[in-house]
């Protein structure tokens, strides 16, 4: 398993979820990063610049990476669109303020795509939507297991008043399980967890961050600053990389 450097503190959110997806790709297909850029036609400088967070890989790379692991690139794809619009403002490998187009890498030629704009938009709007419906659905499927319980909404609630937001709410059951703490949520040792993210796997992660002593605030499932700054403390004190992203390395910590 690689040892990765921490990203750029200035990353994007939505940039950083690729590359942690990405490197997540790369560490399950075994390859060193040599034999990944002859795989993929891409160089290795490329590859560290991409899977480092200091330049955003093209599409076509991001195909080539899933082609080469064998998974479906459908939702790669779909994280490069909306990493690519959170980047667009950015100086490096987008358009400049001016209209100068991007500076394209000169293993993937640029590609005439009209009203490109607008597409990749459209694409992260789509993104989001199906996002957030999926984080609805897991969150309620995880109500029928015991997990997650929504407050009771009062039916007596005058008609027309607005419904409150709800707040869910995960219950920690930790205890030691062959030499490991579990909070009974989920037994992932390897899931990629960041800021954004939401479930049963952040509950675990928040549950276990608690008993560790790094209170992440509510246990509500939802990856947010105060979870990310709990779990730079906890990659601090177990000499890990800070990056504020749970991988195998700070599941270890966490259940060890």
């Amino acid at each position: 398993m690689s040892r990765w450097k921490a990203l750029p503190a200035e990353l994007d959110p939505r940039a950083r979820h690729l590359v942690v997806s990405l490197r997540r790709l790369k560490d399950h297909s075994g390859l060193s990063m040599r034999q990944l850029a002859a795989k993929t036609g891409y160089s290795t400088s490329s590859w560290e610049r991409y899977l480092g967070g200091r330049s955003l890989p093209p599409k076509e790379a991001v195909e080539a990476v899933a082609a080469v692991a064998g998974e479906d690139p459908t939702r790669l794809l779909a994280l490069w669109e909306v990493a690519s619009a959170a980047c667009a403002g950015q100086p490096a490998g987008t358009a400049a303020a001016d209209g100068t187009p991007p500076e394209v890498p000169p293993e993937a030629p640029a590609r005439h795509r009209p009203a490109r704009a607008l597409i990749v938009t459209g694409v992260a709007a789509f993104v989001l939507v199906v996002a957030s419906a999926a984080v609805l659905v897991a969150r309620f499927a995880g109500d029928d297991e015991g997990r997650a319980r929504p407050p009771a909404v009062s039916s007596a609630a005058p008609a027309g008043a607005a419904a409150s937001p709800t707040v869910m709410s995960y219950t920690c059951r930790v205890e030691r399980v062959g030499g490991q703490w579990f909070a009974g949520l989920s037994r992932t040792q390897d899931a990629i967890l960041a800021t954004g993210q939401a479930g049963a796997q952040v509950a675990e992660a928040q549950c276990l961050l608690r008993r560790a002593g790094f209170p992440p605030g509510d246990i509500d499932g939802i990856y947010g600053p105060r979870t990310e700054r709990a779990v730079q403390r906890l990659q601090r004190k177990a000499g890990l990389v800070v990056d504020g992203i749970v991988g195998p390395h700070t599941w270890g910590a966490l259940r060890g």
